[in-house]
């Protein structure tokens, strides 16, 4: 409860600041007052005037809301997030989470063979015994993002500081291997809450979402994935991929042919969303 009742005591949040103490960075305030009073005005109002119930269905309909504000990152609820370029121009962009991965390798193969930039959105702890991997990455015109250090179960239960140490940690590999110190942070599972909207803007990150989700985790047909991306490209989508998959990197050649054969280009996220993929 500590967390949401920071997000609504501005004073308490300024105080934080002049502390130099972690505190709710530019909340989008008006945003979570609205939904204060509504759910306030549902439990007091509404719910003594229905059926015995009423108080439970009332805080249902406010949970609910907060459940898929968390899991959905490009309602912006808690944090603006970039989930695709607000452009007319068919371009696409390439994103893989998870890696460096057992398949990493063959996919920067594939992209090479293919002249095409992607945007790998690294986990940390992945990294040691695959830094040749990593500086392929960036040497190869790709970017490196974030996806936290550890990509923990229970990240999303974690408290900010403890999320920023490990997003910091992340960030202290990558700048071992490559120099480099990325900006661009994808929460791990898509998952977002006001514990983590913090530690973002704190580190000014820029949170980058999706709007096409290949479901290459779960689906196991190479043709059924590949209709499933061709199926819902529109000018400035981000494709979410996992370069831990091995059907990804089976179907990536085709999946590449397909999209330029649609008349699109495949670019770079940072350079199509026009932000800095490093501090």
């Amino acid at each position: 409860m500590k967390i949401f009742k920071d997000f609504y005591n501005e004073e308490k949040m300024e105080k934080n600041k002049s502390d130099g103490g972690l505190r709710f960075v530019n909340a989008p305030r008006l945003k979570y007052r609205v939904f204060f009073i509504t759910t306030v005005v549902l439990v007091a109002v509404v719910a003594p005037r229905l059926p015995w119930y009423g108080y439970i269905v009332c805080l249902l309909i406010p949970l609910s809301v907060l459940f898929f504000a968390c899991i959905n990152l490009s309602w912006n609820f808690f944090i603006p997030a970039l989930c695709k370029a607000n452009t007319t121009e068919k371009v696409v962009a390439l994103s893989f989470d998870d890696g460096p991965a057992l398949f990493t390798e063959n996919i920067l193969d594939t992209l090479k063979q293919n002249d095409a930039q992607a945007s790998f959105f690294c986990i940390g702890k992945n990294i040691a015994g695959k830094e040749q991997t990593l500086l392929r990455i960036n040497n190869e015109g790709h970017s490196i993002g974030n996806h936290s250090y550890s990509h923990a179960f229970w990240f999303d239960m974690w408290g900010p500081q403890r999320m920023m140490a490990d997003m910091r940690k992340m960030d202290n590999e990558v700048k071992a291997v490559t120099g480099l110190k990325p900006l661009l942070f994808r929460p791990p599972y898509g998952v977002i809450n006001p514990a983590l909207a913090s530690a973002i803007k704190w580190d000014k990150y820029t949170p980058i979402g999706w709007n096409i989700r290949s479901f290459d985790t779960r689906i196991k047909d190479k043709q059924k994935l590949t209709s499933r991306i061709i199926g819902q490209l529109k000018p400035g989508s981000i494709i979410l991929l996992h370069d831990s998959m091995e059907i990804t990197a089976a179907v990536l050649p085709e999946l590449i042919t397909m999209i330029k054969s649609n008349g699109y280009k495949i670019v770079r996220l940072d350079k199509m969303l026009n932000i800095n993929a490093y501090a």
